[in-house]
């Protein structure tokens, strides 16, 4: 299952909580005085955004325009099938 921001405003504001959260490590770091520290921490955050299971904005974004084309078609045959049954009922009637 794939895990995404919902809406946009959600999306942003993760995007900010990020961005700051970034920062503010990148702040610490730099006051810092054990460089492995970063490593470590790189690490830790690698670890937990792969245990999130998240996709990159892009990616989802392919796999919803492929169901959305997918729910198309889908619809597409439905009518088609409705359209097939009227017909068949029309003629058995007669």
């Amino acid at each position: 299952m794939v895990r995404t921001p919902g809406a946009n405003v959600g999306a942003m504001s993760e995007r900010r909580f990020f961005d700051d959260l970034t920062q503010r490590i990148n702040e610490a770091l730099r006051n810092s005085p054990a460089q492995d520290i970063e490593k470590n921490l790189r690490a830790l955050l690698a670890s937990w955004f792969d245990r999130m299971d998240l996709v990159m904005r892009e990616d989802f974004e392919v796999q919803k325009k492929a169901a959305r084309g997918c729910t198309c078609a889908r619809r597409q045959r439905s009518r088609r099938a409705r359209g097939i049954g009227a017909s068949l009922r029309r003629n058995a009637a007669r």
